[in-house]
């Protein structure tokens, strides 16, 4: 009789078979010699609708892209069933390296950090000069959001015929952001077209459209895109906020080429993801004037000699009042402080 622990051979070792099968695991992904390339215009629940070789093609992620990975503007490469007929899916082997990447926080402070659009050059930031009300503090962090992503920046300002336009865009003159101002008739929308008009800032370029519900959005994408049908929403007479009617980003091709990116009303846009001297260096106007603060400055109201309250106490024009306002607004969310609580009119 052996004694237990010795003399043992290998009849004696019980070999528990691998999971899976036995086909060993390798780092070593497929070529996909034959992949094809193309360009995605739509999510929908893990599902990607994708442009490859003039068809509209249905695809999903492969294993080793995770979920998540891909979004509208995508340049990717594809196997699989690419006839793009009906009950069909190709599949999503490789995403080509971005140019850009817009991208939003849920918080200013950190949070989950979400990708929107890739590869598009332009943010249009779409805002009604009326009904609803225009809101600077959101096109402000558009500018932030575009300016992060390396993105050009466009204003596009509707409901013209309801507010003059030149107010608001006197708040923006320091930046030099271009801008186009658009109407609605019974017949046409004002503006879209001719020199300088809408449709000419977009063409050959892949620009996103970005604004709150009911600013007007879907209307000036089913004017630029025959048969977009794009829903149009209409904003609430008691709360005066829009009705979200776009529920995912999607790519439109523009007629005379380039494309449109319709994205869903947004009511925040979180900048948790941007550094704080980058949401300073958005502001070009201010962000000369930070030169002279002293190092370590928050550049927030109070701070010690900060330059920013030193150009506020010199005679300037009185619009720089609002953009600092607007900057330090930003920077207290993106630096987790509590902005000052407005005392109501009439009170001491």
């Amino acid at each position: 009789m052996r004694s237990r622990g010795t003399d043992l051979d290998e009849s004696d070792v019980r070999v528990r078979p691998r999971r899976g099968g036995s086909r060993p695991r390798t780092k070593q992904r497929p070529a996909y010699a034959g992949a094809v390339e193309g360009f995605v215009t739509g999510v929908n629940r893990g599902r990607y609708d994708v442009l490859a070789e003039g068809r509209a093609v249905i695809a999903v992620t492969a294993r080793e892209l995770g979920r998540g990975g891909v979004v509208v503007g995508d340049r990717v490469r594809l196997v699989g069933d690419l006839s793009g007929a009906r009950d069909t899916l190709a599949r999503i082997v490789s995403v080509a390296e971005r140019e850009t990447l817009l991208r939003r926080s849920s918080e200013d402070t950190g949070g989950v950090e979400r990708a929107l659009v890739a590869n598009a050059d332009q943010l249009v930031v779409v805002t009604a000069l009326a009904d609803p009300e225009p809101r600077t503090r959101m096109v402000d962090r558009c500018l932030v959001a575009a300016f992060d992503a390396g993105m050009d920046t466009l204003l596009c300002l509707t409901k013209s015929d309801l507010a003059p336009a030149e107010p608001f865009l006197a708040g923006y003159d320091p930046l030099d952001v271009p801008a186009v101002v658009t109407q609605r008739t019974e017949s046409q929308i004002v503006g879209l077209d001719g020199e300088g008009g809408l449709r000419e800032l977009l063409a050959g370029r892949i620009s996103v459209l970005m604004g709150h519900s009911g600013v007007g959005k879907s209307t000036l994408v089913n004017a630029l895109v025959p048969h977009a049908q794009r829903a149009v929403g209409h904003v609430n007479a008691v709360t005066g906020r829009g009705r979200h009617t776009s529920t995912s980003a999607v790519a439109l091709a523009l007629p005379g080429g380039g494309w449109v990116i319709d994205t869903p009303g947004v009511r925040s846009l979180g900048l948790g993801h941007v550094d704080v001297a980058d949401v300073i260096a958005a502001f070009p106007d201010l962000a000369e004037i930070t030169t002279a603060c002293p190092r370590g400055c928050t550049h927030l109201a109070g701070a010690p000699g900060c330059a920013l309250d030193v150009a506020l106490a010199r005679p300037a024009d009185p619009r720089l009042a609002a953009r600092v306002e607007s900057l330090r607004r930003l920077l207290s969310s993106r630096l987790g402080e509590d902005e000052p609580a407005r005392r109501p009119e009439g009170t001491a």
